[in-house]
């Protein structure tokens, strides 16, 4: 029977980084997935790392909003009629933390790890040699209506309160940081201090090759076995069972496939999303992340091409894929850049582990000694991902805190 310090469940960018710090602070640790490290949800996502986050994505309350979406016309949202009745009551606790003074308290709540997600990639970088697949030329968000820009008061005013820096720009401003933009939109809005990578899927790879070079054990094994063993936490694994007085369970949307066993349920949603990658035509290019919030998708570059990532859609995470989401917004994106031809035959699909307070847990799991969580990050966990790694191994080793951890606790629910 092998034995180590600690077990990880998971190697999205979380489950690496939780791995690679508890390494750095000299526990024996595995690394148990059933495939590589990064290829899952940790591999389609957008590429920023929202340092400059404020508010998290919100119960739409605009009526005209809430009919496009009903009537299945909104290139932001879609879902599966069929997966209603399964959501409607994550989506009612969504709501309710979506009213303007939840979202303050999330904002702050939430801020301790957002001020710590660019530094702490940084450290990271530097350790593994990933630097060269960061950005650090922001990020441009595009309106195409005075009234969506309006909205936006709000956190303007927060942003100021917390330092935050941003530049409102006309048309001209937003095409002199990306001139092959067209003019289809009214209003931009520059975050300076987003950060963004090139390539997540190597970025992650990174990372879990430094915990291997620190002595950290990657092994493929089913997360789901996971159970007691007299004091340990026993996990399968293709190396045969491998025992641990703690185990971090870092599984994403995947989670409660391990939770549920053991009797810990808590209000986790689901919000998929999809991405394809393109070449540009001719001589256009783009620099960093640019959202065209009212169409409801984002381009950014990539290694692989060009990466447009679509809004959410509701559905049960293992459902068959249903891309229509890119019908509905192609003609918005050609007006607003010369895109070209595809460049991957595939559409990925992937989901976003998401409570209805927007906050991840990260902490002890409730009731059992020994067992740890971090999963739940909804659209940011590559963005939270090392600054995770570091505050539940600084729980786990007794080390104090970098910020006060009760806000991520599973006891909320």
């Amino acid at each position: 029977m092998a034995r180590t310090d600690a077990i990880v469940l998971g190697a999205g960018i979380v489950g690496v980084s939780v791995a690679l710090h508890l390494v750095k602070r000299g526990l024996a640790v595995a690394l148990v997935d059933r495939g590589g490290a990064g290829e899952e949800t940790s591999y389609g996502n957008a590429g920023i790392i929202e340092g400059n986050t404020i508010f998290p994505a919100a119960f739409p309350t605009d009526l005209a909003a809430l009919m496009r979406i009903a009537l299945k016309r909104a290139p932001e949202a879609n879902y599966h009629l069929s997966f209603l009745p399964q959501v409607v009551p994550w989506l009612m606790a969504f709501r309710r933390a979506s009213r303007p003074q939840r979202l303050i308290e999330t904002a702050h709540a939430m801020r301790p790890l957002f001020a710590r997600a660019v530094g702490e990639h940084e450290t990271l970088m530097q350790e593994t040699g990933a630097s060269r697949y960061l950005r650090k030329n922001g990020w441009l968000k595009l309106y195409r209506s005075a009234g969506s820009f309006a909205a936006l008061k709000p956190e303007f005013e927060f942003a100021a309160q917390l330092g935050i820096p941003l530049e409102a720009l006309d048309v001209d401003g937003a095409c002199a940081l990306e001139p092959s933009l067209a003019p289809v939109f009214r209003h931009a809005v520059f975050w300076p201090q987003a950060a963004s990578l090139s390539d997540p899927l190597a970025v992650t790879r990174a990372y879990a090759a430094r915990f291997a070079a620190l002595g950290g054990v990657t092994l493929k094994g089913d997360a789901r076995s996971l159970h007691r063993a007299g004091q340990y936490w026993r996990v399968e694994t293709d190396a045969g069972a491998l025992d641990a007085e703690a185990a971090v369970v870092a599984l994403g949307p995947w989670t409660p496939d391990v939770l549920g066993p053991l009797g810990i349920r808590l209000p986790l949603g689901i919000k998929r999303g999809y991405h394809r990658h393109y070449t540009a035509q001719g001589n256009a290019a783009l620099s960093r992340p640019v959202l065209d919030n009212d169409a409801g998708y984002l381009i950014t570059p990539m290694a692989q091409g060009i990466r447009l990532t679509t809004g959410i859609e509701l559905a049960a995470r293992d459902a068959a894929p249903t891309p229509v989401q890119f019908d509905r917004l192609m003609p918005k994106l050609r007006e607003l850049f010369p895109l070209g031809a595809r460049v991957d035959e595939k559409t990925w699909l992937g989901s976003r582990p998401c409570f209805p307070d927007s906050r991840p847990v990260i902490g002890r799991a409730p009731g059992e000694a020994g067992l740890w969580l971090a999963f739940g990050h909804a659209h940011w966990g590559l963005t939270l991902g090392p600054a995770t790694g570091r505050l539940i191994s600084e729980m786990m080793t007794g080390a104090t805190p970098f910020c006060d951890p009760a806000p991520y606790g599973a006891e909320r629910f």
